[in-house]
């Protein structure tokens, strides 16, 4: 039975896994909103200009930005259903620093707020599901990746994982509906024959264990749309919980 049609905000949809579950939203006929710095680079990715997808200027850092584009176009006092979240930032492997050392937890803190301020300010109603993308070697239940990439995660990624540690946690510490997913080290090109194992982290550990080294962006991007934005609208196995993906 196809889902029934939603509407999903995106923020970070213009690459990677973002651009991945937008492609699949799209095509499944939900109403996409994607918020942009560049609205014309998205834009170009869709030439065919589907009439459901929704494009708008704006910095996921900005709340009030990013709240114009969490109610449904038919309705502006209804939230959208459902938020695919995966902006980040740039990593310089010279200097093991990043161009923007705070990005996820400010693009976070963004949503949240903005989704605080609707509901409070505006009367909007309802719970979207939010599939935010994290990463894996930041658990703090246990080692989720393989043995020899544990110097490579502790001094080479250790800007961008302490900015999505605390994202997670204000997450963790919100009353939002939410999955976090950790995708393994991040590569190009779908293999939609090879299969996504998954590890899963709830609040008082791991429940399932699973450790690999690589999963591709498409493939990230294809389960968060089949197993959590597809589904927003009814009960998600993962919900409240960090989701670890890996080849």
């Amino acid at each position: 039975m196809a889902a029934s049609p939603k509407t999903i905000a995106f923020f970070g949809a213009t690459g990677g896994c973002g651009l991945s579950a937008l492609r699949r939203s799209v095509a499944a006929g939900h109403v996409c909103i994607a918020l942009c710095r560049t609205p014309s680079k998205l834009e170009a990715l869709f030439p065919d200009k589907p009439s459901n997808l929704v494009v708008r200027e704006g910095n996921a850092h900005d709340a009030k930005a990013v709240a114009g584009c969490l109610t449904s176009p038919a309705d502006q006092g209804r939230l959208v259903d459902a938020v695919s979240f995966s902006i980040g930032g740039v990593v310089n492997m010279g200097s093991l620093s990043m161009d923007d050392p705070d990005v996820c937890k400010k693009g976070v803190a963004a949503l949240l707020d903005a989704l605080a301020d609707l509901r409070a300010s505006w009367g909007a109603r309802g719970r979207p599901l939010l599939a935010v993308v994290s990463t894996t070697g930041i658990s703090e239940h246990g080692r989720d990746v393989p043995l020899l990439l544990t110097p490579f995660y502790r001094y080479a990624l250790h800007a961008p994982h302490e900015d999505k540690k605390v994202a997670e946690k204000r997450l963790f510490a919100s009353q939002e509906r939410f999955v976090i997913v950790r995708p393994s080290l991040l590569t190009d090109g779908e293999k939609a024959d090879k299969k996504i194992r998954v590890h899963v982290e709830g609040p008082s550990g791991i429940e399932t264990k699973e450790v690999g080294y690589f999963i591709s962006r498409q493939d990230v991007g294809r389960w968060m749309f089949d197993n959590v934005l597809d589904k927003a609208d009814s009960a998600v196995a993962y919900e409240g919980k960090a989701v670890g993906l890996t080849w």
